[in-house]
């Protein structure tokens, strides 16, 4: 049976990842202005103070783990109050050695290893609202670890380095989410999977796309009434099931004609069209252009 949550985040397709000691001592703040990238950070030893926006204020302690998918504007500090330190992260220069906020020559009250790295998906700002703002996981041993070997490996240049950091951001995002108690979680994919009943509508969606879903055969498939179904899938997901399963197709419709040469009948049929006509009139509302003209917008954008 497909795993929803490891197919979005393959579709996310994560890469070019960056990462760095941070450090504080005695009074210190900084506020980073939006950023739109996924970032995260694990905190080695010490506490501070993590305020995002649109989210309550949360203490960091040691063994903790942050993931934020699309990075909002947030404010890290130490506990005494201060006028915070202002960042752009989208102009500011990448820091070439590790960071030190406050006291330069103080013994750290804090230590984290953060970082951040892109998606390359063209679809990674709805596949990212599918997942909560802000992942905070308490006495997080085994994402530390991935944390420290991220580090390791971005420093390095060993052969294969790519791979193994894209292999390794995959395994990171899965085992934070999946850490996040999806029964708490705002409207998307968690919270939609931690219900059984619509965990099993939503694998069997994914496991074959090319069938031709109604509301009522997902319905039928979770158990429940059609009314039932599409009010408490539209609840916890966020989005009604045909909107979902839309997005989804459509999103696995641009991979194809990215990463591949298949005949538009050939991508139709995968997504579920029984007709190229069909599929390129839906692609054509929902993304605004033809699928043959996407692709080519798309080589020329990556051409030499």
């Amino acid at each position: 049976m497909a795993d929803p949550l490891s197919e979005v985040i393959a579709q996310l397709r994560p890469h070019a990842v960056f990462s760095k000691g941070i450090s504080g001592a005695g009074r210190w703040g900084v506020r980073y202005g939006e950023f739109g990238h996924p970032s995260f950070c694990a905190v080695l030893e010490g506490s501070c103070l993590l305020a995002v926006d649109g989210q309550a204020p949360v203490t960091l302690g040691m063994g903790d783990f942050v993931l934020m998918p699309a990075t909002p504007g947030f404010t890290l500090s130490g506990f005494e109050p201060i006028t915070p330190q202002l960042i752009d992260p989208k102009t500011a220069p990448q820091p070439t050695e590790d960071v030190r906020h406050g006291d330069q020559e103080a013994v750290a009250d804090v230590r984290l290893l953060g970082g951040y790295f892109v998606f390359d998906s063209p679809d990674a700002s709805l596949l990212v609202s599918l997942f909560p703002a802000l992942v905070h996981v308490q006495g997080a041993e085994r994402l530390s670890t991935l944390v420290h070997l991220v580090s390791d490996e971005e420093k390095a240049q060993r052969a294969g380095r790519d791979l193994v950091l894209t292999r390794l951001v995959e395994v990171l995002l899965v085992e934070a989410l999946r850490a996040t108690p999806g029964e708490q979680a705002p409207p998307g994919l968690l919270r939609g999977l931690a219900d059984s009943r619509l965990a099993t509508a939503m694998r069997e969606m994914h496991a074959d796309l090319a069938h031709s879903w109604t509301v009522e055969q997902l319905a039928n498939k979770a158990a429940l009434s059609r009314s039932a179904f599409f009010e408490r899938f539209t609840r916890a997901v966020g989005l009604a099931p045909m909107e979902y399963l839309l997005a989804w197709r459509m999103a696995v419709a641009k991979d194809l004609l990215r990463r591949t040469d298949l005949a538009l009948a050939e991508v139709a049929e995968r997504v579920g069209y029984g007709s190229s006509s069909a599929f390129s009139t839906a692609f054509s509302r929902y993304v605004g252009m033809p699928p043959g003209r996407y692709a080519l917008t798309f080589a020329q954008r990556t051409s030499p």
